[in-house]
């Protein structure tokens, strides 16, 4: 295994295309921001406000920093099993998604 494929390098590259993808959807437009990322207003204006190097430092750990958000089997099963109305499948997906509480850490 060459040093590109390190499983470590894959979660940093990750996790730094997603926070500039989080600070963009947020600086755009907030509320769909934190709706689309499932965070808390605190939590996003925290993010909002990052510089550069601070995302790059954050992005830096071993940690992943999204997370699924479908956490539930009943939730996942039934967004992903075969539906008689296939094109429905992203609205229930959005509602579903829109019933959970945003994630606040602390």
């Amino acid at each position: 295994m060459n040093q590109s494929e390190h499983p470590l390098d894959s979660i940093r590259e990750l996790n730094l295309s997603y926070m500039l993808l989080a600070q963009r959807l947020l600086r755009d437009d907030k509320a769909i921001g934190m709706y689309r990322l499932g965070i808390s207003a605190e939590v996003a204006d925290i993010l909002k406000n990052l510089s550069p190097a601070q995302i790059v430092k954050i992005a830096a750990t071993q940690h992943l920093l999204c997370f699924f958000r479908f956490k539930d089997y009943t939730i996942l099963s039934s967004l992903t099993h075969a539906a008689k109305n296939a094109d429905v499948i992203p609205a229930h997906a959005a509602i579903v998604l829109a019933a959970q509480p945003a994630e606040v850490f602390a």
